[in-house]
């Protein structure tokens, strides 16, 4: 066996995996059939790809594209091995996203690939990220982001924002103060967008063009932000401010408080003390993804 898959997450459907291929020049391709809708992003490694749409040579940076019940075959006579991020979709689910994407006229890829594009990138490494770090919670997200922008790239449809209208930003402000609320507690995509009566895609789309951010990313501000009250007011132990406010475990929160923030929460909370000779809090980068379409 050439080909090891690992599943990162998974949901009502669609799942995610991690597929590494050790194949090389010196084994034979053989046909396999894909069983559900897949959109997967080559991280690494390159390799031939056959199917009904065509034949490509996918590099990193492409995204791989099949049609649920069809066969394909891949082969690596330029190279040995390959890396993928796998997203898979109910022919169903699929069609819920198309049906969001104006433009889309059909939900069938009628390319077999995406070559690298630049207005592809944020979300990629976005996903790429997301793996290495095991965030499995964000990947609910990153799956609609990715299905829906390789529907609307393929069929040419153009995104243009629409002015969300005042049901749906009365549904983005709902679901707000749900995330408010709750924050502590698992949160789940699916679940807010059941409360709104919407599609988990159009959901996600106009919480983006309302809130600024996505459900998952204004979640974690929220968790973030509760915990470093909470180290400046508090001697409470780090890993008991950490699991309080919903991170599953310590190295997760630690991560994401130090991107965020700029600083360990221990050092956070050792300049709580007052601002005479404190020093000046470290440059961070503020995170956004206003530059990414999808």
């Amino acid at each position: 066996m050439t080909a090891t898959t690992r599943t990162l997450a998974f949901g009502p459907g669609w799942h995610v995996a991690d597929v590494i291929c050790t194949a090389g020049a010196g084994d034979r391709p053989f046909e396999e059939s894909h069983q559900d809708f897949c959109v997967a992003a080559v991280t690494s490694g390159t390799f031939r790809y056959r199917t009904q749409q065509g034949t490509a040579m996918l590099a990193p940076g492409a995204l791989l594209l099949g049609n649920s019940g069809t066969c394909y075959e891949c082969g690596h006579e330029h190279g040995s091995g390959d890396r993928c991020l796998s997203f898979h979709f109910g022919p169903a689910y699929m069609e819920r996203i198309a049906a969001g994407v104006p433009g889309a006229r059909t939900v069938a890829f009628e390319v077999p690939r995406l070559p690298p594009l630049p207005a592809l990138a944020p979300l990629l490494a976005e996903a790429e990220a997301a793996r290495e770090m095991a965030d499995k919670d964000a990947f609910q997200e990153l799956s609609l982001r990715m299905a829906g922008a390789a529907v609307t790239t393929t069929s040419g449809a153009t995104a243009v924002p629409r002015t969300p209208s005042r049901r749906d930003q009365k549904r983005v402000a709902e679901a707000v103060r749900r995330i408010e609320l709750d924050a502590d507690s698992p949160v789940s995509l699916s679940a807010l967008a059941d409360e709104t009566a919407t599609s988990p895609y159009h959901f996600l789309r106009i919480f983006r063009q309302v809130a600024g951010m996505t459900p998952y990313q204004f979640l974690l501000k929220t968790r973030l932000h509760r915990a470093a009250v909470r180290l400046r007011l508090s001697d409470d132990a780090i890993s008991a401010v950490a699991f309080d406010a919903g991170f599953n475990d310590l190295s997760t929160f630690n991560r994401r408080f130090r991107r965020v923030m700029g600083e360990t929460p221990g050092d956070y909370r050792a300049r709580r003390s007052g601002s005479t000779g404190m020093r000046a809090p470290k440059a961070r980068r503020v995170e956004t993804d206003s530059c990414d379409p999808f």
